[in-house]
């Protein structure tokens, strides 16, 4: 089993959204690595919902509900996959955090940073799993 981290803008489409949606069709993607993450990712994968630009936090956990298809927005190359929520994670975990965990300085999300759809290493989901069961963890001001 892999994990992954997909990000998107909260004012555009929200874990909120998701979860009332109940599964989505994660398409739209136009960057050759994350359309290569999306068509590595598996049925029942773990997948991080990262709000990018507007919270800068790790917020829920999706999963995905179906693997890498012809992505329907485009008649070109690109693949797209379903997800749908799994929970909110207990306390969202801010980017601030996880830049100053030294157990996640290699993570994808500070590496490259600008990648829509990238892989999460089983350490790495679990260090960010603990973090949002602490009580006092609450999103910091980006650094």
């Amino acid at each position: 089993m892999n994990h992954w981290l997909v990000k998107s803008e909260p004012s555009v489409y929200s874990w909120d959204q998701l979860v009332k949606d109940k599964v989505v069709c994660w398409e739209g993607v136009r960057n050759y690595a994350a359309r290569n993450n999306l068509r590595a990712m598996k049925k029942g994968d773990p997948v991080f919902f990262y709000h990018s630009n507007e919270g800068l936090s790790v917020v829920g956990i999706a999963k995905v509900k179906k693997e890498a298809y012809k992505d329907p927005t485009s008649g070109d190359d690109w693949s797209a996959v379903d997800l749908e929520p799994v929970k909110a994670l207990q306390n969202p975990v801010s980017l601030a955090l996880i830049k100053s965990d030294k157990e996640l300085q290699h993570i994808a999300l500070i590496r490259l940073s600008r990648l829509s759809v990238m892989p999460v290493s089983k350490s790495e989901f679990d260090r960010i799993i603990e973090w949002s069961k602490k009580k006092s963890v609450r999103p910091f001001a980006t650094m």
